[in-house]
């Protein structure tokens, strides 16, 4: 996947784009239809198809990303995580202008941390907002809306995310 003489690393026949600024771990896999940019990814990691990883995200060891997932700026997934397909971790108040109707440029916005910890598993089409913090080994359920943080070991699912329980180990 190198390609040496091109800035960024660029694979054309599998579509995927990753900076040089990119910090790999080994045995990563990585699948087609990839942007990473500014990002580090642990040992043993895979990362699906139609991924984008942006600029400061941190993803442990062993973790999977399915595939339509985004993750950004300021997001740190710890290791041996599930993100399922389509989730999306978000701003708080996402906006394209200033009040002004100046255009807000990189960098004009505060990037407010999110943490995933240690084996928590995130199901297909969830949206966490930025901000708080998913426990060790919670399970977050398919479609929720993550508001607020989530205890270690709970299963959470709805819109917004409700406690359906604790979770067996």
């Amino acid at each position: 996947m190198s390609h040496p003489d091109r800035d960024p690393v660029y694979d054309r026949e599998n579509f995927v784009r990753i900076t040089p600024d990119v910090k790999l771990g080994k045995n990563v896999g990585i699948f087609c239809h990839v942007n990473l940019y500014g990002c580090a990814i642990g040992d043993d990691t895979k990362i699906g198809p139609f991924v984008e990883i942006q600029k400061g995200a941190l993803i442990g060891k062993r973790c999977k990303i399915q595939s339509h997932s985004f993750i950004c700026d300021g997001v740190n997934i710890e290791d041996e995580c599930f993100i399922g397909h389509g989730v999306t971790f978000n701003d708080r108040y996402p906006a394209a202008v200033h009040p002004d109707g100046s255009i807000i440029k990189g960098g004009e916005w505060e990037c407010i941390p999110t943490r995933i910890c240690k084996r928590a598993s995130i199901g297909s089409n969830c949206v966490i907002l930025c901000g708080i913090t998913i426990g060790e080994g919670a399970l977050i359920g398919a479609g929720t809306v993550v508001t607020k943080d989530v205890a270690p070991g709970l299963i959470v699912a709805g819109n917004p995310a409700r406690i359906l329980r604790k979770r067996k180990v």
